[in-house]
């Protein structure tokens, strides 16, 4: 199989760059290298932002049977900072990407959302099939990018998949995005720097491992979960305080952060139902909060040791 992915030089696109090459596809990757420089072995690159209007003709060229969809824009801040810079990376862009798999005649296209789209929600874990409540601009581009989806396989015969994930973390990973804490906690407690909890600790997330996201990318690249938004993540909620002393046993650091007040906007719990996920794809979690952070550490540690 050809596969294209874009975002392939970032945090989770280079972790999948790499799982299908070991599977024995060939893999392109588009990436701008301006968020991520993790240019894999035996990947040919395509340097160059996803909105470029060139990529259609391109792919029309070498015709790739899927497309995994992961560059994007993924700061919540930076979206609501600049709402129309957003659009531009991940409304725009995506839909340029759809207009690539119609010109290369592509069986899928594995799209790439977020946890964010479910806003505050009812219940925890979140359904797939919950009412989404985009709450941020990046939010709303997700949704968008979903609804984009589902008209190109209206439209042209397109197969979509979409993953939503919770917050992915692992090696590679920088302090921007939904999970980046775990970044700034790693890099601060192998440091011995102070770290800082927001609000009273309790705010809870969803935490699922690189590693495990990409094999939920892998499965969806095949004939299953077509048309479908699909969960990625443990359905298990930890808390902000929590996740500092994790982070603190993996680095062999004090677990002594400071609190500072909450940050308007941030949501008090997320967590998203796999269950689904495991019917369609026949996936579900494999690696632990506490072992994945223990891979986590022990990459920071080695990249600090190298610079």
């Amino acid at each position: 199989m050809l596969a294209l992915v874009t975002g392939a030089a970032g945090f989770i696109g280079s972790h999948l760059a790499d799982r299908l090459v070991a599977d024995g596809h060939e893999v392109i990757g588009v990436d701008d290298l301006s968020s991520g420089a993790n240019v894999r072995p035996g990947v040919e690159l395509w340097e160059m932002d996803v909105g470029d209007p060139s990529l259609a003709g391109k792919a029309a060229a070498r015709r790739p049977e899927v497309i995994c969809h992961l560059a994007a824009q993924v700061s919540v801040r930076a979206s609501v900072a600049d709402p129309l810079g957003d659009a531009r990376a991940n409304v725009l862009g995506t839909a340029n990407v759809l207009e690539a798999a119609r010109a290369a005649g592509a069986r899928k296209v594995v799209f790439t959302s977020s946890c964010a789209v479910y806003g505050l929600p009812d219940v925890l874990p979140v359904p797939p099939d919950a009412e989404l409540r985009p709450a941020s601009p990046y939010a709303a581009s997700k949704v968008s990018g979903e609804v984009y989806a589902g008209m190109y396989k209206a439209l042209h015969g397109i197969d979509f998949t979409t993953l939503t994930l919770a917050n992915v973390y692992g090696p590679r990973q920088t302090p921007e995005g939904e999970a980046g804490v775990i970044s700034i906690f790693t890099d601060a407690l192998l440091a011995g720097g102070p770290t800082k909890v927001y609000g009273d600790g309790s705010q809870t997330r969803d935490y699922v491992y690189v590693l495990d996201v990409v094999d939920a990318f892998a499965r969806a690249a095949g004939e299953r979960g077509g048309g479908r938004r699909l969960n990625v993540g443990t359905g298990i909620q930890t808390t902000d305080r929590d996740l500092h002393a994790l982070v603190a046993e993996a680095a062999q650091a004090p677990d002594d952060p400071d609190f500072a007040p909450p940050r308007l906007g941030d949501l008090p719990a997320m967590s998203v139902d796999p269950r689904a996920t495991r019917e369609a794809l026949g996936w579900e979690p494999e690696v632990g909060l506490r072992e994945g952070l223990a891979e986590t550490v022990a990459w920071a540690r080695e990249r600090n040791a190298l610079a």
